[in-house]
């Protein structure tokens, strides 16, 4: 007692340990009725045996990866390990592999791919199978456990890791109340026993065996994972050891702790240092059994580590109250120590012990919740160079929509001027000084600093040449401001109630985006935003129809005059219909000539069809945060119980999809189209989602591969079929009819995709996409002549609204990943990572798309009509991304950074790259750009 053991390890606790991790198993699966049901024995020896059970919380994002290393380094990853989680690299952090592997420890893994590239060379043995192909069930499984009888027998490793998948692709594909969950659990509670028995079996006397059974992330109500919903953070944690104690009483609601504390419990129990950059917290219970000296010993490790990490991280650390306990803890740890080595063996000795092992676990509470918050270390200096290139490029787009909404539709950045050229050197001279100084003077990695000199160049010559071309802009608009107007009527053009809805909305979508709430709950901004655009749409057919007609006669020939005068010089207005005016008088004179008699009541009709449409679509999915636990129509629809229902819907939806996207296309896409429809039925049939009228019983659910395959041939038939009458139209001859039907057969290619890729129950969202699309084109757009600027946002505004009727949201969790494997019999990367992105942003994409065939076919249309119409989305996608960018960077301390607004802001990255994909397609196919406009 006289020499200090503060430089030694504390001796191991367990020989052997097994970690057996259940991917996506969630704490009601162990705890609940399915627990009890399907997984016998783990309940019996949770309520009864040797055991020690936990709901450990995961912080999100709940996804694989980043719980892989949360569980082994016991720190919080960052949010960018999403991304990362497609493809992991080597975890270079302190961790609980690395510090096994270097005590000599032997270590066999066996499951999941992502832990052989997180610890490359760390293993003696592994077998890694793919987690990203959610199809399969059982073999991902199979290659776990045949291996095991042959492992338990052997005794030369001391750690055996095994991760099935089979769990978490059940739930991808089928969700948590699937029929196909309760087999798979019971599975794994056999696997367990296996497990647990042979540990007991080959126990020593000196030393027992641990076996920890826990879950990386749980599941949504969906079957899927990554928010932070109750389901999918809350996973149970089992430690069985003979070391502990028989349970004398059954076991209450299990305690809630940290995943990050499984590392701090593993390092101690096998003998190791806790990781670096750990911020859990000692599970007490699993050393209960020991002396309390050796308890004692255990949380001071424990509370050093931390208090260094303390140190490390705030400049402050002592005035933390994590701190000041820990060392008020450590002081009255140092006087227990004193009475003990004096050989004082009574009560006041135990009593004073308790109080000082309380001292110290409250030390740990407040010193892991104090790093918890401070993890997050922002590379500001990249931050602030890529929101500078962000709003240049907005303020360049909303400086150009004069001319870009102009008649010639010109969208030119002027970078030439010789004014502005010894600006540009000199910006450049500037911006690469400051590089240098701030890349010297880092005391912390940035990723901007490290990259090569000729890429950091680049970027500083880019954000000199917007900058320049941002003064340009501004000096030819104070120099056109001075030239007397050449025609007054353009300066006093009205705004309709449908432009002040259009700018109202969309300031107020943007100024939403400050506040969590509201980002959680976007879908009811876009379903108010597009209920409000169907009054307005209403009242104004109302007035079309029967209050300017009187008008008509005494005000047309004044319209006309007035047209022909502001078509001359439109360079301020966005004139895109040559044949009537873009006044609402105007729009009197020729309402009337498409609206007659049923078709007119149609039309008044239309608005209050639309609203009835998104109600029905509203119950269809639950989405967002608050209410998405509420059962809705989808839930009761993909019950096993309702499949006759669910089966009749989806053969309903298919036929509706062929009836309404047929009708522009030739013979032979309409055959292809039928035949590809009856594939995606074909396919549901064969994965088990519906069934046929003739199938009785229970038929062998397949993978699909070869029915999704068929509708796979069709699809890319009907698109080829487009392309080659597109590139005829562009190439051979100028023929807009033909470029018409090349375009909507892409699109009818695009429908039959999105068809094969929904899930049954999401077919009405199609259906009720195409109806929506077809009677606003009939029925409103083209009897109120709206221009391409007003149409192209309503169209925007749909697609968002059916992106969360699709029942998408702003958490990562909605997103379908079994969309990506459809007709895949292997994970390939590109093919996956392409069927995912289309199916959750369907919605948008297939309005986008529509738009374009839309403003390419109607014949009385200017041909800036399309240029308009691509500049118009590309800035309603540009607003809300940029002032979304600079408030995340504002609040990136708030509470709910990465639960909130991080993930909003992966899905308006992937949404950008979506729509500048759009936005070339329409260039691409915008004749006007195919002349030179003569000045």
């Amino acid at each position: 007692g006289m020499v200090s053991n503060w430089t030694q390890i504390p001796p191991p606790l367990f020989k052997k340990v097994v970690i057996v991790l259940i991917d996506a198993l969630r704490d009601d699966f162990v705890f609940g009725s399915k627990g009890k049901q399907f997984m016998p024995y783990t309940t019996q020896v949770v309520e009864k045996g040797t055991s020690y059970s936990f709901i450990a919380e995961a912080k999100p994002p709940t996804v694989t990866m980043p719980r892989i290393k949360a569980l082994m380094t016991g720190s919080i990853p960052g949010f960018i390990d999403v991304i990362v989680n497609l493809n992991s690299p080597a975890l270079l952090d302190d961790n609980l592999i690395w510090q096994a592997k270097t005590a000599g420890k032997r270590i066999i893994f066996y499951g999941d791919d992502t832990w052989v590239k997180l610890f490359p060379k760390h293993f003696v043995e592994y077998d890694g199978t793919t987690s990203f192909f959610v199809s399969d069930f059982t073999e991902v499984d199979d290659n776990v456990t045949r291996h095991l009888d042959r492992v338990l027998k052997r005794e030369d490793w001391d750690l055996l890791i095994l991760h099935y998948l089979g769990l978490d692709h059940i739930g991808h594909m089928t969700g948590p109340n699937s029929p196909l969950v309760g087999p798979k659990l019971r599975e794994m509670d056999n696997i367990l026993k296996k497990i647990h028995i042979s540990l007991l079996s080959k126990e020593e006397a000196s030393l027992p065996n641990l076996l920890v059974v826990c879950g990386d992330h749980g599941m949504s109500e969906t079957g899927s994972h990554g928010g932070s919903s109750e389901g999918e953070v809350h996973t149970p944690l089992l430690f069985i050891s003979s070391a502990f104690g028989k349970r004398s009483a059954p076991l209450a609601q299990p305690e809630h702790v940290q995943q990050t504390d499984l590392a701090s419990t593993l390092a101690i129990g096998l003998g190791l240092p806790i990781s670096r950059n750990s911020v859990g917290n000692l599970i007490l219970p699993v050393v209960g059994g020991k002396t309390m000296r050796e308890q004692l010993r255990f949380v001071h490790l424990n509370g050093f580590q931390l208090s260094r990490l303390l140190q490390e991280n705030t400049p402050a650390y002592e005035k933390d109250p994590g701190y000041e306990h820990f060392k008020i803890a450590e002081k009255s740890h140092g006087n227990w120590i004193k009475l003990y080595l004096e050989g004082n063996n009574s009560e006041i000795l135990l009593n004073l012990g308790k109080k000082v092992l309380k001292q110290y676990l409250e030390a740990l509470k407040t010193l892991s919740s104090s790093l918890s918050k401070q993890v997050a270390q922002y590379d500001m200096y990249s931050m602030m160079v890529g929101t500078v290139i962000i709003m240049e490029v907005l303020l360049l787009l909303l400086l150009s929509v004069p001319k870009a909404l102009s008649k010639r539709a010109e969208f030119e950045v002027p970078l030439s001027p010789p004014l502005f050229s010894l600006l540009f050197y000199l910006m450049c001279l500037m911006l690469c000084a400051v590089h240098v100084i701030v890349c010297t003077s880092a005391e912390s990695l940035c990723y901007f600093c490290s990259m090569s000199w000729l890429t950091a160049v680049g970027v500083m010559m880019l954000i000199s040449a917007l900058m320049c071309g941002i003064l340009s802009a501004i000096a030819k608009i104070f120099e056109n401001s001075r030239l007397p107007p050449k025609n007054p009527i353009v300066s006093s053009y009205s705004w309709s109630e449908i432009d002040v809805l259009i700018l109202a909305g969309t300031i107020g979508h943007v100024l939403s985006l400050g506040a969590s709430s509201f980002i959680e709950e976007e879908h009811q901004t876009w379903y108010f935003l597009i209920n409000t655009l169907c009054l307005v749409l209403c009242q104004e057919l109302c007035r079309n129809n029967f209050l300017l007609k009187e008008c008509e006669p005494q005000h047309s020939t004044n319209v006309k005059q007035n047209f022909d005068s502001i078509g001359e010089t439109s360079e301020c207005k966005n004139i895109d219909i040559p044949a009537a005016s873009n006044s609402k008088l105007g729009k009197a004179t020729s309402s009337s000539e498409f609206i007659k008699g049923s078709d007119k009541w149609i039309s008044l009709a239309t608005p209050w069809i639309i609203l009835i449409c998104c109600r029905l679509l509203r119950s269809l999915n639950q989405t967002g945060v608050q209410w998405a636990h509420r059962p809705d129509f989808g839930h009761w629809l993909t019950s096993s119980e309702h499949k006759s229902e669910l089966s009749f819907l989806a053969a309903v939806s298919l036929l509706m999809i062929f009836v309404l996207v047929q009708r522009r296309c030739s013979l032979v896409s309409k055959i292809a189209m039928a035949l590809g429809l009856l594939g995606v039925y074909s396919y549901r049939a064969a994965i088990g989602n519906v069934i046929f009228p003739w199938q009785h019983g229970g038929k062998d659910i397949s993978k699909g591969i070869t029915e999704a395959r068929f509708v796979y041939v069709f699809v890319l038939g009907i698109v080829f079929t487009g392309t080659k009458d597109l590139l005829k139209s562009q190439v051979i001859s100028a023929d807009s009819s033909m470029k018409s039907t090349g375009l909507w057969e892409v699109y009818s290619g695009l429908v039959l995709l999105a068809a094969l890729l929904f899930r049954p129950h999401n077919l009405p969202v199609l259906v009720f996409c195409l109806l929506i699309q077809t009677m606003m084109t009939k029925y409103i757009w083209i009897p109120l002549k709206f221009d391409a600027a007003q149409i192209t946002i309503m169209h925007y505004w749909f697609g968002q609204a059916f992106f969360y009727f699709q029942g998408n949201s702003n958490g990562i969790a909605t997103v379908d990943i079994s969309a990506g494997f459809v007709g895949l019999d292997s994970y390939v990367e590109i093919p996956a990572i392409f069927l995912t992105a289309f199916a959750t942003y369907a919605g948008p994409f297939l309005w986008a798309i529509h738009l374009l065939c839309y403003l390419s076919s109607e014949v009385s249309r200017s041909s800036a009509a399309v240029g308009h119409g691509c500049f118009c989305y590309a800035l309603m996608r540009s607003i809300p991304v940029a002032v979304y960018v600079v408030l995340v960077t504002g609040l990136r301390y708030h509470l709910f950074i990465w639960s909130v607004f991080s993930p909003k802001l992966l899905y308006e990255g992937v949404h950008v790259f979506i729509t500048a994909a759009v936005c070339l397609f329409f260039t691409a196919m915008d004749q006007n750009r195919s002349y030179k406009v003569q000045d």
